[in-house]
């Protein structure tokens, strides 16, 4: 705990050597391509796969009545209740092949399976669909316009849930007496989430087992398999999930997608393997985006700009069907830390969920937090601004302090450790604030307007609440380790053997992590939330003292000793007083001889959440011909608690950092007024490559998390809360002096430029 040693994966990562999906031996493998409506929002009035089923080297066609016919179920949301008055949500489930209607361009219409891909493609074009198109809303705001167009009858008015929360009444009270009001409107605009690698899955069919074996790109194994077992009317058990080297997810591979499904039903149709990876068009079209959450926020402050109340009424667009745990994202994520760091006596809020005719929206980093946190730290800058408040001063003034920990908030939610103004003052130090003039001075003898952002973040790790592991002790003096979390990139190959070697003092290269197979335990909650190292790592903890327990009895047998009498330090158990001594892993074989092996499994509950939190300070340029936006300096202080490793924390940090700088300044995915994408591909959305971004200068403030015992918070999400709002606050730094006091969206080049020619 607290080295930095290389990562293990890395070797051969950066050799060729790593082992993903499409690696996979596809000797015998059947292929599976999909054809997806090209319309957002038709009725189907026909379809026709004649043609199709008669081409050349076509096993399988099918469609919707063949899904009915064999008794499929559609996909339901994880999620159906609001998380905090168990109010149900109006949701229509969402179908595995359209039938009746298609909701949104890319939705699967028809799955067919050949030998090739090629084949299967080319049949795919001879079916012909008769579609009546239908007008389409792509906005909440157009959806839940009287007399829009109903996506499905199970969602009037295409509301999914409509809720107020918090003291209405006592904010209502704050603002009446406030010597300063503040109001913003922002868009929280949509993003594709990329993943290096696309999904995709192999399935098989065993008819003697009677039991599915799917090799999967997926972040969630366990929850995915449940998901699928209940579309195919299966148990759990029927599915064996596994995933070989993953390549990122981003929250895109969490949930459950109707491809999964069908790709295994079609196995064991065809009665061959079948394999489906997705082409980057259809990530585009198919996968779960993110974001697109349009807020209005108001804050209320006295003559001194201390905070007395928080307004927040919001619009979340969730595409055409509401999907996985995104219920919870905005009755739980989104709501509990408004206010985020700062103390503000009274919240209230109105939540409102939209079905679109638009791609599902699913989760990215930092899901309903990072929403939540650009609105208050966009507020308080304008609040500075807009009152004459120095905007640190501003933040000083009204963060909790350290002191005051565990501080509950007005909406009765405890966060436990922090030391918000100790991250800021660092932040600040680390920012030169008294070079920011010469600096500006500097750039606008280039002919460039230099702008400087503030943010403070916070975030909760939330997640599957359970998880599981367990130690086996093997003959050959090694140690395995099995977790139901799964690694995506972000290194437990590493820094999960370090726990246990910490924790147990045995050598780190004897311990060998094994995840990613549902066979390997009877539960798993995967990776998201950064709950990972949290979760797996606590129940590492404690399937460690389980070991201990075991060991200790047979270790004083072994020395002749009384168990209580035992010292056990570094991977030892001594006598104290004496030479006499053994090591765990010998007591390991003794105990393997016995016939009482040090085995372990632990599964536990979590009962609170850790909180990251820190601060980041964002320097742009832009161009005054060009309106080009560059972010030429970005500084972060962060606590993540104790880190287990430094190195891999810092990574985990620079990969959010790059995030949220690239939906701030190039990622923004774009529909038309009839629900057709406009940013299908990297020819029109631009991610962030390393000539966009300067290097990071990046420290850890670390308290340490009192709600399990190794002090560890989640890393991997929470920087993405904290640079986006920083260089949405340094671009209006920058444009103030052309009087433009509003910025929303991606700062692309005709954005900006065009917001500074309306400016004079």
């Amino acid at each position: 705990m607290g080295d930095s040693p290389r990562r293990r994966e890395d070797q051969r990562f950066v050799t060729g050597q790593g082992r993903y999906l499409d690696d996979l031996p596809a000797e015998g493998v059947a292929q599976a391509v999909f054809l997806r409506s090209p319309h957002a929002h038709a009725r189907i009035l026909r379809i026709d796969t004649a043609a199709a089923r008669a081409a050349p080297g076509v096993l399988a066609v099918l469609t919707a009545a063949d899904v009915r016919a064999d008794g499929l179920q559609p996909l339901r949301p994880t999620v159906e209740a609001n998380a905090q008055t168990g109010e149900p949500f109006a949701f229509a489930p969402q179908p595995l092949l359209a039938e009746d209607r298609v909701r949104h361009v890319g939705e699967a219409v028809a799955l067919v399976v050949a030998g090739t891909r090629a084949q299967a493609e080319d049949a795919a074009d001879l079916i012909e669909v008769d579609y009546e198109t239908l007008p389409a809303v792509t906005t909440a705001e157009a959806a839940r316009a009287p007399g829009a167009p109903l996506l499905d009858p199970a969602v009037p008015g295409n509301l999914c849930h409509d809720w107020c929360w918090g003291d209405h009444a006592a904010v209502e009270a704050a603002f009446a007496r406030a010597a300063h009001r503040v109001a913003i409107r922002l868009h929280n605009h949509r993003i594709v989430t990329s993943p290096m690698e696309p999904r995709g899955l192999v399935g098989e069919w065993d008819a003697a087992a009677q039991r599915y074996t799917v090799h999967i790109s997926s972040q969630s194994l366990h929850g995915n398999r449940d998901a699928t077992a209940r579309a195919l009317g299966v148990p759990p058990a029927a599915l064996r999930f596994l995933a070989p080297d993953v390549g990122g997810g981003f929250g895109a591979k969490n949930f459950a997608y109707p491809e999964y499904a069908l790709v295994l039903w079609a196995a064991r149709r065809v009665g061959q393997p079948v394999k489906w990876i997705a082409t980057r068009s259809e990530v585009f079209l198919a996968d779960h985006q993110a974001r697109d959450h349009v807020a209005e926020a108001e804050l209320a402050l006295d003559a001194e700009g201390r905070f007395l109340a928080l307004r927040v009424a919001s619009d979340a667009n969730m595409g055409a069907y509401l999907i996985g745990g995104m219920g919870g994202v905005h009755s739980s994520q989104y709501v509990m830390l408004q206010g985020t760091v700062y103390a503000i006596p009274a919240v209230a809020l109105q939540v409102r969920m939209v079905l679109s005719n638009t791609t599902p929206v699913g989760v990215t980093r930092s899901p309903g937090f990072a929403e939540a946190i650009n609105l208050m730290e966009r507020l308080v800058d304008l609040a500075a601004r807009q009152c004459g408040f120095d905007r640190a001063t501003l933040r000083r003034r009204n963060f909790v302090p350290a002191a005051a920990m565990p501080m509950t908030n007005a909406l009765g939610f405890s966060v436990d450790s922090g030391d918000f103004r100790g991250c800021f003052d660092r932040a600040l130090t680390l920012a030169d604030l008294p070079g920011f003039a010469a600096r500006r001075a500097e750039s606008a003898a280039r002919g460039r307007l230099r702008g400087l952002g503030i943010a403070c973040h916070l975030k909760g790790t939330a997640g599957n609440p359970q998880e599981n592991v367990e130690i086996r002790f093997k003959a050959d003096g090694s140690v395995s380790l099995l977790t139901g979390t799964q690694t995506i990139g972000q290194g437990h190959e590493t820094t999960f053997p370090q726990i246990l070697a910490g924790r147990l003092g045995i050598p780190d290269a004897a311990i060998h992590l094994r995840q990613g197979d549902t066979d390997l335990l009877p539960m798993g909650g995967g990776h998201g939330s950064s709950r990972a190292t949290f979760m797996g790592g606590t129940a590492i903890w404690h399937a460690a003292e389980g070991v201990l327990a075991k060991a200790r009895p047979l270790a004083a047998a072994a020395l002749g000793a009384a168990a209580d009498e035992l010292r056990f330090e570094d991977g030892i158990f001594a006598l104290p007083g004496s030479n006499r001594s053994i090591g765990l892993l010998e007591v390991a074989a003794l105990a393997r001889e016995q016939g009482k092996p040090l085995d372990t499994y632990h599964h536990w509950t979590r009962q609170h959440l850790t909180y990251p939190n820190g601060t980041h300070v964002a320097e742009v340029e832009i161009d005054r011909e060009t309106g080009e936006v560059a972010l030429v300096r970005h500084l972060a202080v962060d606590d993540c608690g104790v880190l287990v490793n430094p190195m891999v924390a810092a990574g985990q940090a620079h990969g959010a950092i790059a995030q949220g700088a690239g939906q701030a300044l190039l990622e923004q995915a774009v529909f038309d007024a009839a629900g057709q994408p406009l940013t299908g591909s990297f020819q029109d959305y631009p991610l962030p490559r390393a000539a966009d971004l300067p290097g990071f200068a990046l420290e850890f403030n670390p308290t340490r998390c009192t709600t399990n015992p190794l002090g560890v918070k989640g890393v991997g999400e929470a920087a993405v809360g904290g640079v986006f709002p920083a260089i949405g606050n340094a671009i209006l730094d920058a444009l103030a002096p052309l009087g433009i006091m509003q910025w929303d969206g991606p700062a692309t080049p005709q954005r900006v430029w065009e917001a500074m020619r309306a400016a004079g």
